[in-house]
């Protein structure tokens, strides 16, 4: 049942699995709608892991339809999945994935940007307990949030500090039918296990136990903003473009300069860096001059005083076309160079510094081959590119990629930057270059 939205009225979504939860606060959601002239949406992610999913994919539309025909604002819309986890993959983390790009698209696509979903106050203590037990840190503790904005959707629990008592009891008022998933009794699952072995016997000793354990989840939230406030802090001294300045990274001492470690790494490579990376980098960092510590994602640097991060990049297929050797660069933005290894970023820049984007409207792309000069700077004299890598302490797996000329002058050379000469040239619509070379992967 897809109805016909009306262009002129807000519209929510609500993640709509059929179970006594969504069901609740489905039901909810329509009665205070009814009144506010808002549309609702309810979506159902049909995962194909269970053989019941098709009679839950019916049952959730049997009741919207009936819903519907009360005159209530929902509208139902559905979505399969294939899903084929890889060796080693967990099938539960694969199938949130899977729902939560499932449940994104099909809000925005019917022109919803709010998703609302149905935990309450056990799950969060669920999820505490869970976390601490895999030993995880503030961030972790600190559980599922009330609202958080991603990739342009509001992800919005409005019943996070509800009881689950109290929706039981809406569910007993209005006599809300719902399924029940059977995989919920399989106790391979961690929260199955500590939903049925671990919480009667907890609760039963701690009357309190969801109650205190969500709050501890709300301390635990409130220290990780704390803790990511002064990494910002921190890493406004220590941290540059270059990288991880380590003398005064060290200087923090160790709880301050973990802290901003982790934040430096999430900014550089995406995800958090696991506890035993941060042990180790810390007991390592201080003996070694220059180092590399690969990880799944790229490798780790270390080049006079300096941390580096490298991204890695898929390995290229047989018969993969030689390096570039002509580039157009007509307006900022990325080029990715794979027979070179890296990307080439071109971004603007007001005023002084940059070169006129017309020079690099043909440019070559050369490897060093012995005698190029590169001039650092407006008065100083060109030196040999060898020279210009040691004073300006450029690593050697930093030096790779292409020298770039526009005729017979060189405009840019990775870890060096903008040749002076060729900033020096007249023009207007002036850019910047930058090299990012990437680790195999």
């Amino acid at each position: 049942m897809n109805a016909r939205l009306s262009a002129d009225r807000p519209c929510v979504a609500v993640a709509y699995s059929g179970g006594r939860d969504s069901s609740a606060l489905l039901h909810a959601t329509l009665r205070a709608a009814r009144d506010a002239g808002v549309q609702v949406l309810a979506l159902h992610v049909h995962h194909g892991l269970q053989p019941q999913a098709d009679a839950w994919l019916d049952h959730c539309e049997r009741q919207c339809a009936a819903w519907r025909r009360r005159g209530w604002p929902v509208t139902f819309v559905s979505r399969r999945l294939d899903l084929r986890p890889g060796k080693g993959e967990s099938i539960e983390a694969v199938a949130r994935d899977a729902r939560y790009a499932a449940l994104r698209e099909m809000a925005l696509s019917h022109g919803a940007n709010t998703v609302l979903l149905a935990h309450h106050r056990q799950d969060q203590a669920e999820t505490f307990l869970l976390q601490a037990l895999r030993g995880a840190g503030v961030a972790g503790l600190a559980g599922m949030p009330v609202a958080v904005e991603r990739d342009g959707v509001a992800w919005v629990r409005p019943w996070l500090a509800q009881p689950r008592a109290a929706i039981e009891a809406y569910v007993r008022r209005y006599r809300l039918r719902y399924v029940d998933d059977d995989s919920n009794a399989d106790a391979r699952y961690a929260r199955n296990r500590l939903r049925l072995q671990v919480w009667p016997a907890l609760t039963q000793a701690f009357g309190q136990a969801e109650a205190a354990l969500a709050d501890a989840a709300a301390w635990a939230r409130e220290a990780a903003a704390c803790l990511d406030e002064l990494a910002a802090q921190d890493l406004a001294v220590v941290a540059t473009p270059q990288g991880l300045q380590l003398q005064p990274w060290q200087a923090l001492g160790a709880a301050r300069a973990r802290n901003a470690l982790r934040a430096w790494y999430r900014a550089q490579a995406g995800e958090p860096l696991p506890a035993s990376w941060v042990d180790r980098l810390w007991d390592e960092l201080p003996c070694v001059r220059t180092g590399q510590w690969p990880l799944p994602q790229g490798v780790l640097r270390s080049y006079r005083g300096v941390l580096r991060w490298q991204p890695a990049v898929a390995a290229a297929p047989a018969g993969a076309p030689m390096p570039e050797t002509l580039l157009q660069v007509r307006r900022a933005g990325r080029y990715e160079l794979p027979g070179w290894g890296g990307v080439l970023h071109v971004e603007r820049c007001d005023g002084c510094g940059g070169v006129p984007l017309a020079l690099l409207e043909a440019l070559r792309l050369v490897p060093r081959q012995g005698g190029e000069r590169f001039q650092a700077g407006a008065g100083r004299p060109p030196r040999s590119l060898k020279k210009q890598f040691q004073q300006a302490g450029v690593p050697g797996w930093a030096r790779q990629g292409p020298l770039l000329y526009a005729g017979d002058a060189l405009v840019f050379v990775p870890g060096l930057g903008l040749d002076a000469r060729a900033v020096a040239m007249p023009g207007r619509s002036r850019v910047t270059l930058r090299w990012e070379p990437l680790a195999p992967a």
